[in-house]
């Protein structure tokens, strides 16, 4: 008894601080419009502004406000002259300093230089960057009255370049330390990005935050030959084309940036005679209409052999038959790319292939069959077994609640070294992930430290780090910028100065403590797979009884309505977002679907870590709500807007929980023979009830206030403030109607 009421007090306390919280947040910040985010990354994002408070430490130099100047090689690379503009764009703007760009004929007197910050590649600064070794690799020197950037080649002066914007704005002003002396070296050959806008939505000031980021390279097209020639596979029918010349001007336009440009071939391979020499003509065209493209992705969802199959739906085809023929495909490819240009990455990338752990020798049997002259392209975490309370299960699509690499990928690394390939990639999420795919970051950023950590022990030399969320600015993905170089901080330093500045100084450790629990949150939170419970689950419905359907249906047609609605993803009963994005009951009550969609665990033991994720979430935005609240006045919108998301995360969690456990009571419901047992649940339902609906009303009012939730571009937006009042009125429907008219029907 002491113990429930105890429960029940700390509910209370929860639930009072989140509303005190709430009542703030939602005054103070804005509505939004679904979409504005698009509009902000075109025109391009507010930079961050100089603290008015910063005073220059003992040990500090400082760009002064005017006379100092930006020195670049006359005859530098385009890429070198964008990020010298950018750094000055940054200055003037967020740090009210005024330099000029001085594009010198020669850096040979770069020590003798005064308030200059000069940056070339180190045959142009006698006596710079000896200890640099590869392209992005860059050493930074600072004294009282100059800065110097010298990289291996003119783009590792560029990311030194863009390393400085990203000291400027920790520091929050544009100090330094006199003394600083970098070498920094980059940890990884390539690391590509998807748009996290659209499908082909680049804009130029998007572009420009890429290599901010430490990316080098775009994975853009997914799909679509770039060329445009007709290919097949599960997303071919209904993917749209580029409009003529999209792909050339793009190319032009990454250059600037000094961003490359990886692409995708999809291809039917069947193995005849003709079937290959169109192989053969179809990537020479593509290599040769696009010469600027650095690499080609050959990913299983588009190029294939014979018949393609999801993860683990190969049937009875035997997987290594499959392997093999798969790997004659790849291997025309590469050698008629090659025959253009030898240097040319091609990236076969097996996703599709069956990634259980019982299946690692399988996937390292991939290994051996591929040409030497590609780069293989892992998947990281997919497959990783995890166990709970004795029960066992594995990763079904990409997460973060395990660090990774998976067995199945273990198990290919292995077998790749043995074979010696010019490098080895990853597909490795390192800022966001499908688990909670309508999200623009996850803030569980010791979680994701342990999978930089991970991808370095396993000397991974390079990355895809989005797949369709893509990429969008967050504090998360700067600090994962940092660790894919040499000579980074360490963590504990620098999430406290991301702290400061995003919640001031004092409130470093309130922060530091949230995001400790909310990576110790996601640690237990059970995979869920690529559906509805992690993504959509706070505007998924509770259905009582079977809805009225709100679009056309073909129950009494000769047309199968189960057919139609896995073809067209929709199901017309809630037809707001695809059918695998919400929970759909057995309305014939034979069986619950909430054990389907579990899968590998008994509901209980789901649902206690489930709520055990919940629970320690809580306990970092206790800390985190207390930390926004004591910002100073100009940094309370953005930091409410984080404590926000965060509340968002756990509302997935919470009402995922109890969408399960009122799939239980209803079924229950159904069995129940007494009218004592039937007012019991009723009760309980009820109760449940109210309390979605008190958390649906919160995800809708942090929605309406920053458009990038529920935003996922495969489908646009999985969820807006208006799917969620769709939710909302449901609720009250049940509640108002529903279960009072069973009641009276059952005389309760």
């Amino acid at each position: 008894m002491l113990a429930s009421l105890a429960a029940l007090a700390g509910c209370a306390r929860e639930q009072a601080s989140r509303e005190n919280f709430e009542a703030k947040a939602f005054t103070a910040l804005p509505v939004e419009e679904p979409y504005a985010f698009l509009e902000q990354h075109a025109r391009g994002l507010a930079p961050m502004r100089r603290d008015p408070a910063a005073r220059r430490e003992a040990g500090e130099m400082e760009i002064g406000r005017t006379g100092w100047r930006i020195v670049i090689p006359a005859g530098a690379a385009l890429p070198l002259h964008t990020a010298a503009e950018e750094l000055q764009r940054y200055l003037r703007e967020a740090m009210e300093v005024a330099v000029e760009i001085e594009k010198a004929e020669s850096l040979a007197n770069w020590r003798e230089r005064k308030q200059a910050i000069v940056a070339g590649a180190r045959a142009a600064m006698p006596g710079c960057g000896e200890a640099l070794k590869a392209r992005k690799d860059y050493q930074i020197l600072a004294s009282d009255s100059a800065v110097a950037t010298c990289g291996f080649d003119d783009r590792g002066a560029m990311y030194g370049l863009y390393n400085l914007i990203m000291r400027f704005r920790l520091r929050e002003a544009p100090f330094l330390p006199s003394n600083l002396h970098t070498v920094r070296h980059s940890l990884f050959q390539a690391r590509m990005t998807l748009s996290g806008l659209g499908w082909m939505e680049w804009p130029d000031r998007y572009l420009a935050t890429l290599p901010l980021y430490g990316f080098d390279a775009i994975h853009c097209s997914i799909y679509r030959n770039p060329n445009n020639a007709p290919g097949v596979g599960p997303h071919w029918d209904d993917m749209r084309e580029h409009p003529p010349g999209a792909m050339k001007d793009l190319l032009r336009r990454t250059a600037r940036y000094g961003v490359d440009f990886y692409a995708p071939i999809l291809y039917h391979y069947t193995g005849d005679a003709g079937n290959v020499a169109g192989l053969r003509k179809l990537v020479r065209e593509i290599v040769t209409e696009f010469p600027e493209i650095r690499g080609y992705v050959l990913l299983t969802e588009g190029f294939f052999y014979k018949r393609w199959f999801g993860a683990g739906g190969q049937g009875d085809q035997n997987l290594r038959d499959w392997v093999r023929e798969w790997s004659r495909a790849v291997a025309i490819a590469a050698e008629e790319a090659h025959k253009i240009n030898p240097a040319l990455e091609i990236l076969p990338w097996e996703y599709n292939l069956d990634f259980r752990p019982e299946q690692a020798e399988t996937k390292a049997y991939v290994m051996t069959q591929l040409p030497q002259s590609t780069i293989p392209l892992m998947t990281f975490e997919n497959g990783k077994s995890f166990e709970l309370d004795g029960q066992k299960g594995y990763l079904r699509d990409y997460a973060i609640n395990q660090v990774g690499p998976a067995e199945v990928t273990q198990a290919q690394i292995k077998a790749a070294r043995q074979r010696k390939f010019r490098a080895l990639y990853s597909k490795a999420d390192t800022f966001a992930s499908w688990q909670f795919g309508t999200f623009p970051y996850l803030p569980f950023p010791y979680q994701w430290h342990k999978r930089y950590q991970a991808l370095e022990e396993w000397k991974i030399d390079g990355t895809l780090e989005t797949w369709s969320y893509g990429f969008k600015p967050n504090w998360v993905a700067e600090m994962r910028a940092w660790y894919a170089w040499s000579d980074a901080p360490p963590l504990e330093d620098l999430l406290r100065r991301i702290a400061r500045r995003e919640f001031g100084a004092g409130n470093e450790d309130l922060a530091l403590e949230a995001w400790k629990r909310f990576s110790e949150a996601i640690q237990v939170y059970p995979d869920t797979g690529p559906n509805w419970g992690s993504c959509n689950a706070l505007a998924s419905p509770l259905f009582f009884e079977k809805p009225q359907p709100r679009a056309m249906t073909l129950e009494h047609s000769w047309t199968d309505q189960e057919l139609w609605s896995r073809q067209s993803q929709l199901n017309p009963y809630w037809p707001y977002v695809p059918r695998r994005l919400f929970f759909w009951p057995d309305f014939t009550n034979r069986q619950n679907n909430a054990e389907r969609y579990i899968r590998f665990f008994t509901i209980p033991v789901f649902q206690k870590y489930l709520a055990l994720a919940a629970d320690r979430m809580e306990q970092g935005l206790q800390a985190y709500r207390r930390a926004a609240g004591q910002a100073p006045e100009s940094k309370r919108p953005s930091a409410y807007r984080e404590v926000l998301l965060a509340e968002q995360i756990q509302r997935m969690m919470r009402s995922e929980y109890a969408i399960i456990e009122f799939e239980g009571l209803r079924l229950a419901l159904h069995r129940a023979a007494d009218a004592a047992a039937k007012r019991a649940l009723l009760d309980r339902m009820t109760a449940l009830l109210r309390e979605e609906r008190a958390r649906t009303v919160s995800a809708r009012e942090t929605a309406r206030r920053d458009s990038r939730l529920g935003y996922e571009w495969e489908q646009d937006y999985i969820y807006t403030p208006a799917t969620i009042q769709e939710k909302l009125k449901l609720i009250d429907e049940t509640l108002d109607r529903q279960i009072p008219n069973f009641r009276k029907r059952h005389g309760l």
